[in-house]
């Protein structure tokens, strides 16, 4: 199977000749885009040396690429380069921020986090395992509309606080959470605050730049980079660096945190995703605006439920049921139309609730009912009217 630009210049698969669906999944996994396809290429091919060796000019050319990723990673954030630790994506990250905090929270007796229940499990699973450990969680419920108010949390950060760890837009709804308002009541306070910015990192400006927090963890193939690259900013206060420690051993590469030989291919093409990013944000944005228009207009004689505050949405994801339509057979009957989801592509295949919209108290049918739309910049569709036929000749 081979992946090209469809004639209406959307992302499709072509597999024996035949069109696959149009790809509207992108809070799963997004296509790479062009100009980070060339930059991974390049470094695969040509400049293909190792960042650590310093013997020769295919070394040093590797090691200059990665700096410069360094300050396209940390652009968005205000950060320095050197705050930049690089890894295999969100996932890692995330455990990085959370798990390596535990040896600092038991030397200073800081042994309380504070979460909420609609945080992926990448950030769920390691809090988790941090409570069996001894720590105390407190997990702050969302409103019915997604989001989680930011007063409910700072009212949970106690003196003996660890980490406050709030998602910045939630990968099932696509709403976005108060991060700044959260950052701003913490100013006074001890706790680290981690924010898990894998679906919002490039595509929101102004909300990770706030130096209050300390921790974002960045995935590269939620942004048009390859799977398998992601990064840890890990922000100083003042001249002290966040107390992390490993979770393997090995080389002594990021600062010892994350020990192994650097992918410099795929690091080149995070930093060119993220910069490409900045620079196209108000086209990109007018773009998948455009499309989200166009979704509504076409579902709104089903009566839609839309599942979450549109108005805190992100503009490229629409999670939403259609009265008395069940989920299951809807991507079925879409499938040769569309690639969508009914939830989070790490729980998928379990078959079970989702988590988040179970949290903000949706009946069971609305919930089985659920349906995600996430498309992007590269997407391009034009035949809602069918999506919208179909999905009204399944009411039951």
């Amino acid at each position: 199977m081979t992946i090209a630009p469809g004639t209406d210049n959307s992302v499709r698969s072509i597999d024996a000749g035949l069109a696959a669906p149009v790809y509207l999944d992108c809070n799963a996994t997004t296509p790479i885009d062009p100009a980070v396809l060339a930059e991974v290429i390049h470094y695969l091919q040509e400049d293909f040396g190792n960042a650590g060796s310093r013997t020769h000019t295919y070394g040093q050319r590797a090691k200059e690429r990665v700096n410069r990723a360094r300050e396209q990673v940390a652009a968005p954030a205000g950060a320095s380069p050197d705050e930049v630790i690089f890894t295999s994506g969100a996932t890692e990250s995330n455990n990085l921020a959370i798990l390596g905090l535990e040896e600092a929270g038991r030397a200073s007796g800081r042994m309380h986090i504070v979460t909420s229940q609609i945080e992926h499990k990448a950030v769920l699973e390691p809090i988790r395992e941090l409570e069996r450990r001894g720590f105390e969680v407190s997990t702050i419920a969302p409103t019915p509309g997604g989001w989680v108010d930011h007063n409910a949390v700072i009212d949970q950060v106690r003196s003996d606080t660890l980490l406050v760890s709030i998602m910045a837009a939630n990968n099932e709804t696509g709403v976005k959470q108060p991060i700044v308002e959260i950052a701003e009541g913490l100013k006074q306070m001890d706790a680290y605050f981690h924010v898990d910015g894998a679906q919002a990192y490039g595509k929101l400006h102004n909300m990770f730049d706030h130096k209050r927090i300390d921790l974002i963890s960045i995935s590269g193939h939620k942004i048009f980079a390859p799977k398998g690259i992601g990064a840890l900013i890990a922000r100083r206060r003042g001249y002290r660096r966040t107390p992390l420690k490993s979770l393997i051993v090995g080389g002594g590469q990021e600062r010892g945190l994350r020990p192994g030989t650097l992918p410099v291919a795929l690091i080149a093409g995070l930093g060119t995703a993220i910069a490409g990013a900045a620079v196209a944000f108000g086209k990109r944005n007018e773009h998948v605006l455009a499309i989200r228009r166009e979704l509504l207009s076409s579902l709104e004689p089903l009566g839609i439920e839309v599942n979450g505050d549109a108005e805190r949405s992100m503009p490229h994801v629409l999670n939403f049921s259609v009265p008395r339509v069940d989920s299951e057979a809807a991507i079925v009957a879409l499938k040769d139309l569309v690639a969508i989801s009914n939830g989070s592509a790490c729980t998928s295949q379990n078959y079970e609730p989702s988590h988040v919209l179970v949290a903000m108290g949706l009946s069971e049918e609305r919930i089985a009912g659920a349906l995600r739309f996430s498309w992007s910049h590269l997407s391009n569709f034009d035949q809602w009217d069918q999506v919208t036929d179909r999905l009204a000749r399944m009411r039951v």
